[in-house]
């Protein structure tokens, strides 16, 4: 029989909670260690689709990577999103655990997954951002198999995240060769990605001055979206859960889940 804390303990050996920023509230942020879990559903985040789901199809325990509480909460109004999600979850008998910017961080996490997802040669991946060590960073620096125009990875990001566009910042003539990256919400670490000499940066949620300063420092940005950038490593997240419980529990991955930015 499996229990919730079997399942924290092999999301222990994926995401390590120590390489989780401060700021950061991943574990199990609903239910009890001793909860017996049969199902276990991995998704993105934690919204009313994700909470009607688990409840229909008789899931013991999310496995997300938003966390669903992020700040101290004073008051638990089921009348509000957010108490009526936790409410729902609450009397479903439902689990969450959040594997947050560990998850980012860990070796053959949301980082790495996107690197490989949008091309890079993963013999030349490097840590980016906060580096704990030779794996373990916030992001991801790595070179493509060959150089490429501007314009022409901002195409192959697009079509191998399947989004219907991306956002794209010149840098200037440059080829891209060098490339760093950081999923989600990335672009505080432009400046890093110009000054390890990067030709382009991956990222999602990069502001109007972001991009001014970007196009400043001559840095290609490609701004595929916060979502895009992270949903992949749902699957894969899957998967490895698959392989670690060896068959205890079935695990599913959410492949219904939509960006809420559409283009018009």
């Amino acid at each position: 029989m499996v229990k919730c804390r079997d399942v924290m303990d092999v999301m222990e050996r994926i995401a390590p909670k120590r390489l989780a920023e401060d700021w950061d509230n991943p574990g199990l942020l609903v239910g009890s260690p001793s909860d017996e879990v049969r199902r276990i559903l991995v998704c993105l985040d934690v919204h009313e689709k994700i909470v009607a789901r688990a409840q229909e199809e008789d899931f013991q325990m999310i496995v997300a990577h938003h966390p669903i509480i992020f700040r101290g909460l004073k008051k638990l109004r089921t009348d509000l999103p957010d108490g009526r999600l936790l409410g729902a979850l609450l009397r479903a008998g439902v689990a969450v655990f959040a594997a947050h910017t560990n998850l980012d961080s860990a070796e053959g996490g949301v980082n790495d997954v996107l690197a490989a997802r949008i091309g890079l040669d993963m013999a030349s991946i490097a840590p980016f951002g906060k580096v704990d060590s030779l794996s373990e960073s916030l992001g991801r620096i790595g070179k493509l198999p060959m150089p490429m125009k501007a314009k022409a990875f901002a195409e192959q990001v697009k079509n191998k995240l399947g989004v219907a566009n991306v956002r794209f910042v010149s840098g200037g003539n440059r080829l891209v060769k060098k490339v760093g990256l950081c999923s989600g919400s990335g672009a505080e670490f432009i400046e890093r990605a110009a000054m390890l000499g990067c030709d382009a940066y991956v990222t999602g949620d990069v502001r109007y001055h972001d991009a001014q300063r970007a196009a400043a420092l001559g840095l290609h940005v490609i701004d595929a979206g916060h979502f895009a950038t992270e949903q992949p490593v749902v699957g894969i997240l899957a998967t490895r859960l698959t392989k670690e419980l060896a068959g205890e529990v079935e695990i599913a991955a959410d492949n219904n889940s939509k960006d809420y930015f559409e283009t018009v």
